[in-house]
């Protein structure tokens, strides 16, 4: 059996930062799941194929479902809470080596022309 691209791990930090499903009073049909969206999403970024080439066989939802839900999370602001939550719990683990951590002018200007 193949390894889930989506962990129990990954899952639980995902998941509370997903914004909630929107209503649908028309009705419509039904949402594809989020952790299969995620999975979806992990399987085009590592194989690097085209959001419509993603596989119906995957469970996923197409591609396109796949990259709104990307956008939609990318636009809610997911990714970024996702990234500072993983970096705080590796700082506060000891695990990050400070030492090949590097800054530019590009990521912190100087201000009124410090040095």
């Amino acid at each position: 059996m193949a390894k889930p691209l989506v962990s129990d791990g990954l899952w639980a930090e995902v998941e509370p930062l997903l914004p909630k499903d929107p209503p649908k009073p028309k009705g419509g049909r039904p949402r594809v799941p989020d952790r299969a969206c995620l999975a979806g999403i992990v399987f085009v970024l590592k194989s690097g194929i085209p959001w419509e080439l993603l596989p119906q066989e995957m469970g996923c939802g197409s591609g396109v479902t796949c990259w709104r839900r990307l956008r939609d999370w990318q636009d809610a602001g997911v990714w970024h809470r996702l990234h500072t939550t993983l970096l705080d719990r590796l700082g506060a683990a000891g695990k990050i080596d400070w030492d090949r951590a590097a800054i530019d002018s590009r990521s912190l200007p100087a201000k009124k022309g410090a040095s």
